[in-house]
């Protein structure tokens, strides 16, 4: 079963995203804590999305693919045509000590991405940029 939701590049629009994948995975039997990881984990990448690549631009936009296999697990889609794709396997992870002892504020989300997914691929051409989030999982429809 596939999904589909397009969103304007501004960040007031992430509690949206967050709404409708939280709703997508819902249709199916999985637990909060699962439904809320994976929320976070498209979230993040794409508020990376939204404000590295497109500069919080409004008149840009991006879609999001939910791709629900059964037998295989959820894959999620980010596409858009930002002129600059993040590979978020190219992303050296930060060390948490050193987050701490800096007092940064940021850095953990996209280490959260990685521990969360199963599989991380990105794709990037002139036309667009997709990234490709896969999460292998039993899935069966709620009643």
């Amino acid at each position: 079963m596939d999904y589909r939701y397009n969103c304007q590049c501004s960040k007031e629009k992430l509690k949206k995203i967050r709404e409708f994948v939280s709703e997508v995975l819902h249709k199916y039997n999985l637990t909060e804590v699962k439904i809320n990881e994976l929320v976070l984990a498209v979230d993040e990448v794409c508020a990376n999305l939204i404000i590295h690549s497109h500069n919080c631009n409004p008149q840009e936009s991006f879609e999001i693919k939910i791709n629900v296999n059964k037998k295989e697990g959820i894959t999620f889609y980010i596409i858009d045509d930002g002129k600059i794709g993040f590979n978020l396997n190219q992303y050296k992870e930060p060390s948490i000590n050193e987050l701490i002892k800096k007092q940064k504020k940021g850095g953990v989300g996209l280490i959260l991405v990685k521990r969360i997914m199963d599989d991380i691929q990105f794709k990037c051409s002139p036309e667009r940029n997709v990234c490709r989030l896969f999460k292998k999982l039993k899935i069966h429809p709620t009643s």
